[in-house]
């Protein structure tokens, strides 16, 4: 029993150091990415400023793409767990709200703290997509999946009729798309310098009049 205890405690130990390692790669390999830009950047650089060994690194992550597509994927959910976005709690609880306003409060507030946390990785996979198959790839399939995760929504406010006449779901998912976007983002928190407040309330109250009766 007491053996069984030893090992259980050392691996758990064993993943509690995996999981730090990883977390510093992640922060060094962000800040990298957004100051330097996805092609300019190396792993040799990502592990000099994460303090560990290239092999560490390359044993964590074989290629530059795995580690952009895993600090991006963490930053957009803010976890490690493998639950998309559309799965998370707050967007279930969004698309089940039945005050439609609240459905976009929700999701807006929802939508800034991940764009908090990942909206300039986002922009890098952007920026890189003409110039790097991987970086299209990443940027098609979170485009697509942030579209899907709106038409749910908008379908939901549909069926309760609520969208506003002469709006179909998927207008209005476009909408959301284009207002909720990390491009917008950008332009406001990063290029203007809007507080956060601010554009969490501008982006709520356009989306609010643009989609609902």
């Amino acid at each position: 029993m007491a053996g069984n205890v030893k090992r259980a405690y050392r691996s758990e130990a064993r993943a509690a150091s995996a999981a730090a390692t990883r977390a510093r790669i992640r922060d060094a390999a962000a800040r990298l990415f957004v100051e330097r830009g996805y092609v300019a950047t190396t792993m040799r650089e990502v592990a000099s400023a994460a303090g560990v060994g290239e092999r560490t690194l390359y044993d964590a992550f074989p290629t530059k793409a795995a580690l952009f597509t895993h600090t991006l994927s963490v930053a957009t959910v803010g976890d490690e767990e493998p639950v998309r976005v559309f799965d998370r709690p707050e967007m279930t609880a969004a698309r089940h709200q039945i005050n439609p306003r609240a459905t976009i409060a929700q999701l807006i507030t929802y939508s800034t703290d991940l764009l908090e946390r990942a909206g300039d990785l986002i922009m890098v996979s952007v920026e890189a997509a003409g110039a790097d198959p991987d970086m299209r790839a990443a940027a098609d399939a979170g485009a697509d999946a942030t579209h899907r995760v709106h038409l749910a929504l908008t379908t939901a406010l549909h069926q309760r009729g609520a969208l506003r006449d002469g709006l179909d779901p998927t207008t209005a998912a476009d909408t959301l798309y284009a207002l909720a976007s990390p491009h917008m983002h950008q332009l406001l928190r990063r290029h203007r310098g809007w507080p956060v407040e601010r554009y969490a309330a501008w982006i709520e109250n356009a989306a609010t009049r643009e989609l609902l009766g």
